[in-house]
């Protein structure tokens, strides 16, 4: 499977049938023999579809060496043919019939690809938006999604009704259910391309790039935006923007979140605040951001350059997330004029690091989005504690030190499994584990079936019985509440309207209603709250995907296990026992001097062995001999309680809006310029 790249036996199997089938086919029509030929043409029409439908990566290679999609439905109608010829059938009506119609149907497939070419590239806008309005562009509604996805697919798979009716006929003897077989395709296809005829028309199409621009533009300098937040990255990357939606729809002025990829798009949570997609640098680049005072960075990548020689702003390194990683030290950072620390913490990180960043440069705003993080009572929330266990990914390259994953994760989750006084595992692996290394995603899978087949067990242990029996009422109604929120978020998503839209036409219609954010906000709670109650406070979970955060399952947490990340210092704000890995085996004290973040953890050796200090501090607080040093370090990591870090966060922008702003009018004065906005 892993030389296949295929993810899972089913997938495998599929391949295997595709690979296997077509020769299958050309024997059965050499032989020739209708029934093996039918049997094999079934089994890779299945495959295939199967395939596709899964996203294999095989699809792909098979394009690569010359077996593409097209070209397998072609093999498959030759040896159609070559069936007939050998079947005696070379001189007859059926034949030429056959073979014309089949001609005439790959001649309709030309023009069908064509036009759902035109209407994709004329449909694609130059930018991509959300909440600002684009109504001076007159977009018009996308043609119907049963139209424009899987094209090829749904044009190629017209030929079934030519191949089982040429196969019937032969079976039986009657041509004209052939002639039936073979018109069924014909008309269909030319009905398709009926289909899509109207949305060719100009009309139906966007409208120039330049005239999308220039409304854009008009957009600009309407509203005027004076704060932005830039983020540049991969889909699986838009957790790092959408950690920081809500605060940018709270700060004063007029902010605006600056995107550089489409995909990214789709995956950006529901927020208030005006979007813009601009992938092509020159179209950034032509863009008025005079109005812009501030520019907010979450991630440190190569498209920041295209902003970054905007002297106009002033530009800030965010971050996503404050930890002892070396990515939170990175040299990169020189080239902001500022860069903003949760607390104390990051500006000593970057004094020892000596990577260039002035102290002067630095500073400390909190985390806002930590407001959320409900405070640890002292005492488990359940008769049980529950503890989080929450790895970093691999990353870029195999250092041990990188995630506990690798070597101590089993022995991790294999320990809280089966620990003397029973314990609530959640586990909740980062988005990006396994993206890298096939070791890593195997791991998880293994961490995974583990905790899944504990989970069973638990469900049929007498011990829960009781607790079971007395929540199934309530179990219920919470499953219920789910399906009801799930559909209304579905609604919501959609806008109310049709649910087969592009990109263009959610562009136009997706401006900002506070109604619905609100709604949705706080429909999203309630999704969590509804989430936790459908399931035991004994229960198991493995907790993948974006929609249960990971504040919640902080705050549904007694205790947590993690690695060097942000999550540790994002934990902290809680007050809750927690335990991080030193899996490079730094060794204690070695690894509490590098990490500050672990100063006031228990330390894990990769066998895992020192859990027992951990499950005993959640359980009885004499125990917890950690307790003083994680209030220290709450505030040394994360800044202090008053103001708040929304405040500190506000008051950091405004201050430095000031600086640009004095730097704009001290250039514009030199050059003998008006001063103004």
């Amino acid at each position: 499977m892993r030389l296949a790249r295929v993810g899972s036996g089913s997938e495998l199997a599929a391949a295997l049938l595709v690979a296997l089938g077509f020769p299958c086919i050309m024997l059965a029509a050499i032989i020739p023999n209708l029934w093996f030929f039918a049997a094999a043409t079934a089994a890779t029409y299945l495959a295939d579809r199967y395939l596709h439908h899964c996203g294999s990566y095989l699809i792909n290679r098979l394009a690569a060496v010359r077996a593409g999609l097209s070209i397998r439905f072609l093999v498959r109608q030759l040896l159609l043919i070559l069936l007939l010829s050998r079947m005696g059938y070379g001189e007859e009506t059926l034949f030429y019939v056959t073979v014309a119609c089949l001609l005439a149907f790959y001649g309709l497939q030309a023009p069908q690809s064509a036009m759902v070419t035109l209407i994709r590239l004329r449909r694609k806008l130059p930018v991509v938006t959300r909440n600002i309005d684009l109504a001076s562009v007159r977009i018009a509604d996308a043609p119907p999604q049963r139209l424009m996805s899987r094209p090829a697919e749904k044009m190629l798979h017209l030929d079934i009704f030519s191949m089982v009716g040429v196969l019937v006929a032969v079976e039986t003897g009657k041509d004209i259910i052939a002639y039936i077989g073979l018109g069924l395709t014909l008309v269909l296809a030319v009905c398709y391309l009926v289909a899509l005829l109207p949305y060719v028309r100009p009309s139906r199409l966007v409208p120039p790039e330049t005239k999308v621009l220039n409304a854009v533009g008009d957009w600009l300098a309407e509203y005027r935006p004076t704060v932005m937040l830039y983020f540049s990255g991969s889909k699986d990357s838009a957790y790092q923007a959408n950690m920081w939606l809500e605060t940018m729809a709270q700060l004063g002025g007029r902010p605006m979140i600056l995107l550089r990829e489409r995909n990214i798009v789709p995956q950006l949570a529901t927020t208030s605040v005006p979007v813009l997609c601009v992938p092509g640098g020159v179209h950034l680049m032509n863009l008025d951001l005079s109005s812009v005072r501030v520019a907010l960075y979450a991630a440190n990548v190569g498209k920041n350059i295209h902003l970054l020689r905007v002297p106009t702003m002033k530009h800030v390194f965010i971050g996503h997330g404050d930890s002892d990683k070396i990515a939170s030290v990175n040299p990169y950072s020189k080239v902001y004029d500022e860069v903003w620390t949760a607390g104390r913490a990051g500006r000593d990180r970057y004094a020892l690091a000596d990577v260039g960043v002035r102290d002067d440069d630095i500073v400390e705003v909190g985390r806002p989005q930590l407001a959320a993080i409900q405070s640890w009572s002292g005492t488990p929330g359940n008769p049980i504690p529950t503890v989080l266990y929450a790895p970093t990914w691999e990353g870029w390259d195999d250092n041990p030190g990188n995630t506990s994953l690798l070597l101590a994760g089993e022995n991790i989750v294999r320990r809280l499994l089966e620990a003397e006084q029973p314990v609530r595992l959640l586990y909740k692996p980062h988005p990006f584990t396994g993206t890298r290394s096939a070791k890593a995603k195997a791991v998880h899978l293994r961490i995974t079936a583990m905790i899944e087949q504990a989970a069973v067990q638990r469900a049929t242990d007498p011990r829960w019985a009781e607790q079971s029996a007395a929540l199934q009422g309530e179990q219920a109604e919470a499953r219920a509440e789910l399906a009801r929120i799930e559909a209304r978020l579905a609604e919501l998503a959609g806008g109310g309207g049709r649910a087969a839209r592009d990109e263009a036409e959610l562009s136009r219609d997706s401006l900002a209603d506070p109604a619905r954010e609100a709604e949705t906000a706080k429909l999203k709670d309630e999704w969590n709250a509804a989430s936790w109650r459908a399931q035991g406070w004994w229960e198991h979970r493995v907790i993948t995907g974006a929609r249960m955060r990971l504040y919640d399952c902080f705050n549904e947490s007694d205790a947590m296990v993690s690695d060097i990340s942000s999550v540790v210092s994002d934990f902290i704000a809680s007050g809750k026992p927690y335990a991080v890995t030193d899996s490079a085996e730094l060794g204690e004290d070695e690894f509490r001097r590098q990490n500050t973040a672990v100063r006031a953890a228990v330390i894990l050796s990769n066998s895992a062995a020192e859990l027992d200090a951990l499950l005993a501090a959640v359980t009885d607080p004499a125990a917890d001999a950690q307790a003083d040093a994680r209030r220290e370090l709450k505030q040394y990591l994360l800044g202090p309680d008053e103001p708040t870090s929304i405040v500190q966060f506000d008051t950091a922008v405004t201050a430095l809006a000031a600086k640009s702003d004095a730097r704009n009018a001290g250039v514009a004065k030199s050059l003998g310029e008006p001063v103004g906005g």
